[in-house]
């Protein structure tokens, strides 16, 4: 048998990502074959006989655009969600130490260790968020149910922080667990469950467009918060504590579309492969 001397490939592109590669494989021609067998093998002008050809076809999915990310189900409402949440966090992150040394009188040493409670908290309210939104399969149920419980230990807090030391340090853990869950839940599970949605069909070249859009708008919030905190201290904390609830209560709203859809979708049956669910 003649041995093979030289393969072509030809490559092709088209507009809807597709790679068209076909190979031909050729064998120098033996000039002392059988005539009746080379009647039966065409020859080329270049003096080679094809042996074989394999057409192989990929698909080579392009990366989402930024409009296509935002048309995801649920990119929208996670992301300004997670701008109310950044605002209510980062504004705890650079104003708590102030006000803890205004309301309990603290030198701002003691007043900068104690706000690390609410970090603390956070750690708490991260984790359980996640195990309990793996549990029930549902993220903006999770987020919403730990947003709804914020806004009342915001206002708790504001009013036992001024009763000692013990209390405050409760209501801190409390307030940093509820703050901090849905703000750490949305830029990680959430992030990656909409970055590999089911409407993407199975092109997992989105999910850094996803995450960026989500924490990017969430940004906005962290940049926000401070800024507003700094406006309306002068007028009272109490101002203050009322803007970090009704942050709260807008992310919660966004949310609702979410929460409802969730809650009104039957589960499936246990042992059958499903796709993500579309928010």
């Amino acid at each position: 048998m003649c041995p093979v001397s030289q393969q072509l490939e030809i490559t092709k592109n088209n507009e809807n990502g597709f790679t068209c590669t076909k190979t031909l494989t050729y064998k120098e021609d033996n000039k002392e074959e059988n005539p009746d067998t080379e009647l039966l093998i065409p020859e080329q002008g270049n003096g080679l006989t094809p042996v074989h050809q394999v057409m192989v076809v990929k698909r080579e999915l392009l990366a989402i655009s930024f409009i296509g990310a935002l048309r995801i189900p649920g990119v929208i409402e996670f992301s300004l969600c997670l701008l109310f949440a950044k605002l209510v966090s980062y504004t705890f992150l650079f104003w708590l130490p102030l006000y803890i040394t205004n309301t309990a009188h603290l030198d701002a040493k003691r007043a900068g260790d104690l706000s690390t409670l609410f970090d603390v908290g956070g750690i708490v309210g991260g984790i359980l968020a996640g195990v309990i939104s793996d549990k029930v399969e549902k993220r903006a149920t999770t987020c919403g149910v730990m947003l709804l419980l914020a806004a009342p230990s915001l206002y708790g807090f504001s009013m036992i922080s001024e009763l000692g030391l013990g209390p405050t340090i409760v209501m801190l853990v409390i307030s940093g667990c509820l703050v901090n869950g849905p703000y750490a839940l949305i830029t990680t599970a959430v992030s990656a469950d909409l970055g590999t949605h089911k409407s993407l069909k199975g092109n997992a070249r989105a999910l850094s467009t996803v995450t960026a859009i989500i924490d990017g708008t969430g940004s906005v919030g962290a940049a926000l918060g401070p800024l507003l905190a700094g406006l309306l201290s002068p007028t009272g904390w109490n101002n203050v504590f009322y803007m970090l609830m009704a942050a709260d209560t807008c992310a919660l709203l966004l949310l609702s579309r979410l929460m409802l859809k969730e809650l009104t979708t039957t589960k499936p049956k246990t042992g059958v492969l499903v796709a993500l669910k579309e928010h």
